[in-house]
């Protein structure tokens, strides 16, 4: 029975959708900033504040796992011990 192998990346339908997909944003983003570019440049200051708003909230939730963890641990219980026997 033949096996079939693997085409690669570069000869794959991925790569040329993605290559594709990569040309039009570029055209896109070129004749858009064209077009607009007084626009965009007279609202940077916004922009980029909003933009630092929105990163900011999605990398700063790594570090309590999501909306649903503010306040489901009480400051005042004690914490187990890590040890089960207690010994130090």
């Amino acid at each position: 029975m033949p096996q079939i192998s693997d085409p690669g990346f570069f000869n794959s339908l991925r790569f040329k959708y993605g290559l594709g997909l990569a040309v039009f944003l570029g055209a896109a983003g070129y004749l858009l900033w064209d077009e607009h570019e007084a626009h965009i440049l007279g609202y940077l200051p916004l922009i980029l504040i909003l933009g630092a708003c929105l990163g900011m909230h999605f990398f700063m939730h790594g570090s309590h796992g999501g909306h649903g963890s503010h306040g489901s641990q009480s400051k005042d219980k004690p914490q187990d011990d890590p040890k089960p026997d207690g010994k130090d």
